[in-house]
C-alpha cells in the first residue's frame, strides 16, 4: 500500500505526543513493507519567517492556498492509495482535503483531539469541562480567548472550524477516534457517526520491563494546567504533610509551568524535577517507576504515557474521566482518582504505594492489556485495515458518482 501521510509538526521545544504517533505509525508501516511518504510543515519554521511572513500566518490557519497547490500536484504525480492527515495547523489548514479531492485521492484523518468541535482542541475552560462551542459557532471561544488566553490568537481557529466545517464532515472517508470516549463526544456533536472509527494508538515494545517494586512516582508530559500539574503538587504537599510515602516523585517534562515546577521542587528530597527527557531515557524512567501518574484536568482522547506504561508492566493513576476510563481497569491495572480532587489523587498514591504485591499484579495486568489491545501487531492490523475500508468507500462513491467536490464539499472553497 501507498500511503501519504500529511502532518503540522508541533514546536520541538516541547514534548509532543502527536509528533510521536505519527513517526511510530509511519515507521510500523514501512516495516511491514508499506511504501509512506510525508507531506509535512514544520513549526519551527515559523521563527524563521521575516516579520511580514509571521504576521501572514494567521491568515493561513483557515485556508493556505499555496498549500492546495502543492499537495494537488503531488498527489496526481504520485498516486498514492491514501492520504493519512493529521494536524494541519497553523502552516498546513483544511486546504488538504481540497488537494485530496482535486486528485481524487481517498483520505482519512487521526483527530488527536477535540479541534473538530473546540477551537483550541480542549474541549476546557479556566481549568473547568467547557462544551459551550459543540454544536454552534465557535463564538464563547472568541469571546474567553480560550486560546492562549487571548482572543485575537482563538479568532483564526474559530474562523477556521465555522467555514470548514462541513468540508471536513464531507471530505474525510474515515475519522479515526483513538477512543471511544472521544468519539461518543464528537457523535453527541452532530459528527458523522458512520465516518467515526475507534482506532486506539499503539506504543512500540518498550524494550526494558519493569523489575521489581520500582524506584519512583513518574509524572512524564507537558507541564501544564490541563495535564493536571498543579492538581499533582497540590496532592504531594497533602501526602508530604502527613508523612509522605516510600518513594519520591519524579516530574519530566517541559511547558508552560516549568519554572513553578523547578521552584516547587527546589530543595526538597521527596521530589525531583529532571526537565525534558530523550526517548530513551523516558523509557528507563517509566521502566524504573512504581506507578505513572496522569492527573489531567481535561478529558484526555486517549493518554499515551498510560499505554507506555503498561507496555512496561507498570499500573497507573489517572483521572478517571475521558479516554482514561477505558485504558485503566480500576483496581485492576491501575487507580482512577475523581478528576480534579487533590486529596482522592493523594489517596490513590498513598494506596499503590502501599502494597508492593498488589502493585506488581496490577503492573502483569497492565501488560497483558497492552499485548491485547495496544502492541504493534495490533495497531497494524487495525490502521491497514482501516485503510482499505476508506479505499473501498472513496471507490464505491466514485463508481455512484459522488459529487462531493462539485457541490464544494471536498473541492474548490
Amino acid at each position: 500500500m501507498h500511503v501519504l501521510v500529511v502532518h503540522n509538526r508541533y514546536a520541538s521545544a516541547q514534548p509532543s505526543g502527536e509528533n510521536k504517533v505519527v513517526d511510530q505509525e509511519a515507521a510500523l508501516l514501512r516495516t511491514a513493507g508499506h511504501r509512506v511518504e510525508v507531506f509535512e510543515r514544520r513549526s519551527d519554521d515559523i521563527a524563521g519567517r521575516s516579520l511580514l511572513g509571521k504576521a501572514a500566518v494567521p491568515l493561513l490557519v483557515p485556508w493556505n492556498p499555496a498549500v492546495r497547490t502543492e499537495l494537488a500536484a503531488r498527489l496526481r504525480a504520485e498516486r498514492p492509495d491514501v492520504v493519512h492527515i493529521h494536524n494541519v495547523f497553523p502552516l498546513l489548514s483544511p486546504a488538504v482535503l481540497a488537494a485530496c479531492a482535486d486528485a481524487g485521492v481517498p483520505a482519512v484523518a487521526t483527530l488527536h483531539n477535540y479541534t473538530q468541535v473546540c477551537p483550541p482542541g480542549t474541549l476546557q475552560r479556566d481549568g473547568r469541562p467547557c462544551t459551550e462551542c459543540v454544536g454552534s459557532a465557535p463564538l464563547p471561544a472568541v469571546r474567553h480567548g480560550c486560546y492562549r488566553s487571548s482572543r485575537l490568537a482563538t479568532v483564526p481557529l474559530a474562523v477556521s472550524l465555522s467555514v470548514n466545517r462541513r468540508r471536513w464532515w464531507s471530505g474525510v472517508e474515515r475519522f479515526f477516534c483513538i477512543s471511544a470516549a472521544q468519539r461518543d463526544v464528537l457523535v453527541q456533536a452532530g459528527m458523522p457517526a458512520e465516518r467515526l472509527a475507534v482506532k486506539h494508538n499503539f506504543v512500540p515494545e518498550p524494550g526494558a520491563c519493569r523489575a521489581g517494586a520500582g524506584e519512583h512516582l513518574l509524572y512524564l508530559g507537558r507541564l501544564a494546567e490541563v495535564k493536571g500539574v498543579r492538581l499533582l503538587m497540590a496532592a504531594w504537599d497533602e501526602i508530604a504533610a502527613g508523612g509522605g510515602v516510600s518513594v519520591p516523585l519524579v516530574i519530566a517534562g517541559a511547558g508552560p509551568l516549568e519554572r513553578e515546577v523547578a521552584a516547587w521542587a527546589a530543595g526538597r528530597d521527596d521530589v525531583r524535577y529532571v526537565g525534558l527527557l530523550d526517548p530513551a531515557e523516558c523509557r528507563k524512567a517509566v521502566a524504573r517507576s512504581v506507578a505513572v501518574l496522569a492527573p489531567s484536568t481535561w478529558l484526555e482522547a486517549f493518554g499515551l504515557v498510560v499505554v507506555e506504561a503498561m507496555a512496561a508492566g507498570v499500573p497507573a493513576v489517572a483521572a478517571g474521566h475521558g479516554a482514561f476510563v477505558e485504558l485503566v481497569e480500576d483496581g485492576v491495572t491501575g487507580l482512577l482518582h475523581r478528576p480534579g480532587e487533590p486529596a482522592s489523587l493523594a489517596s490513590c498514591i498513598r494506596r499503590i504505594t502501599a502494597r508492593p504485591a498488589r502493585n506488581r499484579e496490577m503492573g502483569q495486568a497492565a501488560r497483558l492489556r497492552y499485548e491485547q489491545g495496544f502492541s504493534p501487531a495490533v495497531g497494524l492490523e487495525r490502521l491497514v485495515d482501516e485503510y482499505r475500508t476508506a479505499i473501498a468507500v472513496r471507490s464505491a462513491l466514485t463508481r455512484g458518482g459522488d459529487t462531493r467536490a462539485s457541490r464544494g464539499d471536498g473541492g474548490s472553497r
